[in-house]
């Protein structure tokens, strides 16, 4: 009965941890480019009681044995990179990823990150730069007086500079793809870093084998699906729930048993 109040806490722990990520999926509903999250979960270690396979007498073998439980632990917090819906908004500096990918940005301590949110913003100086200030890579300027900025779907970035009637070019958004984007380190601000888990950054032109295509006057939501999260947390709940029941039932058990004494 010790055991069983020690697996039951175990239990309760791991739907403790299920229901902070799904809370946390359910806040970033609305934040574009944000990934959800699944919490994986793995049985713990067994109490051998009998070792399958043992002699059960001179001519007898156990088939199954004994093997008792000791409960659940929180395996893996997964990131899921699936498509997230794409969103008119009619605003020329918004550019989703319909496909593979993340956009380059430089932080202030020189290092790089990267983000699938394409909220980009023009800064004082005319850099291109996410909502945190942050420069996209490679960096782009527009110049004062320009109009009519244009992104294409490989990634040129146009304008009509001045008293011009014809677009010129002002750089190129390149994006990166990794082996494994699960991998990456979620650090904010809709920003991952690389890691030894994820593979080094590979930086190609969007639209090439691989490469997702740039949509201008868009962005990528998120890829929260509500009614899925509502369900599982409803299940969330009520495994909860029958854990606690599980804890409840030994110590009544054990109370009994005080009781005869």
């Amino acid at each position: 009965m010790i055991r069983s109040l020690w697996t039951g806490t175990t239990g309760m722990n791991a739907q403790q941890l299920n229901l902070d990520v799904i809370a946390n999926n359910l806040a970033n509903v609305s934040t574009p480019g944000f990934k959800k999250s699944r919490a994986d979960f793995q049985d713990l270690m067994y109490q051998v009681m009998r070792v399958p396979g043992s002699q059960s007498s001179a001519d007898t073998v156990s088939p199954t044995g004994i093997q008792i439980g000791l409960g659940v632990r929180p395996a893996a917090v997964q990131k899921l990179f699936t498509q997230g819906d794409l969103i008119p908004t009619g605003n020329e500096l918004d550019v989703a990823i319909e496909g593979s990918g993340f956009y380059q940005v430089d932080l202030p301590n020189g290092e790089t990150a990267y983000t699938r949110a394409g909220a980009f913003k023009r800064d004082g100086d005319g850099r291109i730069t996410t909502s945190e200030g942050h420069p996209i890579t490679p960096g782009i300027t527009i110049p004062d007086g320009s109009r009519q900025i244009t992104v294409s779907k490989t990634g040129v970035v146009s304008a009509i500079i001045g008293d011009d009637t014809t677009s010129t070019e002002i750089g190129n958004i390149e994006t990166v793809t990794f082996t494994n984007n699960g991998g990456l380190s979620a650090i904010g601000q809709n920003l991952f870093r690389d890691t030894d888990a994820s593979g080094t950054p590979q930086a190609g032109t969007p639209g090439d084998d691989g490469y997702g295509l740039l949509l201008q006057n868009f962005l990528e939501g998120s890829n929260v699906n509500i009614v899925e999260e509502m369900a599982t947390m409803i299940t969330t709940q009520r495994a909860y729930e029958i854990n606690s029941k599980a804890i409840q039932t030994s110590d009544e058990m054990m109370q009994t048993t005080n009781n005869m004494v």
